[in-house]
């Protein structure tokens, strides 16, 4: 099977999901790569089942309504690690980022889980559709304080944000703007709740209360009527700067680290060509998202060699793909909360990004403590001969005929990516495995000290690697 076509695989599982074993490539190399794009795209119409939740909520009942931050970030550890649908979990994922609301004030777990099963729900679908979600979302609407937003006192948190970071981008509206946008929206709250009981607290609902909604006429981005959060919705859409911020969100997510957020309005987006191609595909398909990343997965800016291990991994991306990896956590047991605490100690904790504008990625998840957590990390489940995918490497190895470190070290490198090291980086791990030349030159010898120490040792240099930590 040609080296190149197993690459450019590993390279779209990646970043359409969060890796895949060797054995798993294969079989998707030979399906072909427009085959598995369409497969991630539409798994239902390809007959993929959703993930069978049953065992786990058994095992751990907390899990279904959390009663606290932890057990909510297991249950979608455990999702994002074993579903058979992964482009599901990592555009969840996107969105949780887009639309960074928080535990830490919603305070209210199972809300949290109801509005990351909206985002896998309507995550690929209309973009108009998920906006209109979002709005009448009992957690966001407590975020962004619009159950405060009523028409004879306008709140504009909801309204500015909406412009600011979920569609538009700065540089794109007016002060007036976002006023009259809080005024369309002035109305959509939560219905009243029933106060907590012992061991959890009642979900909430969206209410539209027309006697809160302020009725006057509203000039929106040049537009004038009695407008309600629905027209607002449809007004943004129009415009081709959300088009072109939702396309560099794409990019920025699937294929290339873009500087944040904050700074688009000054700085150009990093391919302008490859936002033009995703915003014209966004406008042209009524922004849907099925297709613009139909488009993106099937691109050439995305299957260059240059996009490969060019954009850092998130820690979802550095545990869940560790995790696929070495074939741990592949059914439900304890130790799924354990592992969104290891994301936490990484630097991202699930369901409480540290702001409206959700992390900073890129370089910006490298510190000097984070980059040492994140080694240490996968290195301690490298070094673990007993879990499967380790286990599978050793036996695949000594399958193969290896008759010198050069060869052991490229073979590990190519069961873990494949991974391409710079030359240098790749001699030091030779030199550090090195045997005597007498071994060098009996390949029996050499087969037999191909062992789990030894592999082990190559394992935990190569994910200390620049390499490694890009995805």
């Amino acid at each position: 099977m040609p080296h190149k076509d197993i690459a450019l695989m590993a390279h779209l599982m990646r970043r359409a999901g969060f890796g895949a074993h060797r054995d798993e490539l294969e079989l998707r190399v030979a399906k072909g790569y427009e085959s598995t794009v369409e497969e991630l795209l539409d798994p239902k119409a390809h007959g993929i089942p959703q993930l069978d939740e049953r065992l786990m909520f058994r095992r751990c009942p907390s899990y279904r309504l959390p009663g606290n931050p932890m057990s909510a970030a297991g249950y979608w550890m455990y999702r994002l690690i074993n579903s058979p649908r992964p482009l599901e979990e990592k555009i969840t994922l996107l969105w949780h980022q887009i639309f960074a609301t928080a535990v830490s004030k919603v305070a209210h777990p199972p809300e949290m889980i109801r509005q990351i099963a909206m985002f896998r729900r309507y995550g690929m679908g209309s973009y108009r559709r998920l906006l209109l979600k979002l709005s009448k979302n009992p957690a966001m609407i407590f975020w962004l304080d619009n159950n405060e937003n009523h028409k004879n006192a306008p709140n504009e948190n909801w309204g500015r944000e909406l412009l600011e970071l979920f569609s538009m981008g700065q540089g794109n509206y007016s002060e007036t703007d976002v006023k009259e946008c809080a005024r369309a929206f002035t109305g959509w709250t939560l219905a009243a709740t029933i106060p907590g009981i012992l061991y959890n607290r009642f979900q909430w609902e969206f209410e539209y209360r027309e006697s809160d909604h302020d009725q006057n006429e509203k000039c929106f981005l040049g537009e004038q009527g009695n407008l309600n959060g629905e027209d607002i919705i449809d007004i943004i859409l129009k415009q081709p700067a959300t088009a072109r911020f939702l396309a560099r969100h794409l990019y920025n997510f699937f294929v290339a680290d873009e500087v944040p957020v904050p700074s688009w309005h000054n700085e150009p987006a990093r391919d302008p060509h490859a936002i033009e191609i995703l915003a014209k595909t966004l406008t042209e398909s009524g922004f849907n998202i099925r297709s613009t990343l139909r488009v993106l997965f099937n691109s050439d800016f995305f299957k260059t060699e240059r996009c490969w291990f060019s954009k850092v991994k998130s820690p979802v991306e550095v545990v869940t793909n560790t995790m696929k990896f070495v074939g741990n956590f592949k059914k439900f047991r304890p130790g799924f909360s354990q592992l969104g605490e290891e994301v936490s100690f990484q630097g991202q904790t699930l369901l409480n990004p540290p702001s409206v504008e959700g992390w900073h990625t890129g370089p910006e998840w490298i510190d000097t403590g984070t980059l040492l957590q994140r080694i240490n990390f996968v290195a301690d489940q490298m070094v673990n001969p007993h879990l499967p995918g380790i286990r599978y490497m050793i036996d695949r190895l000594n399958s193969q005929n290896l008759s010198t470190s050069e060869e052991l070290v490229d073979g590990c490198l190519d069961l873990m990516g494949p991974i391409q090291l710079e030359p240098k980086t790749r001699q030091e791990i030779v030199t550090h495995i090195k045997i005597n030349e007498t071994t060098e030159q009996d390949p029996l010898k050499f087969s037999n000290l191909i062992s789990s120490e030894k592999v082990g040792q190559i394992l935990q240099l190569v994910v200390s690697t620049r390499e490694f930590q890009m995805g």
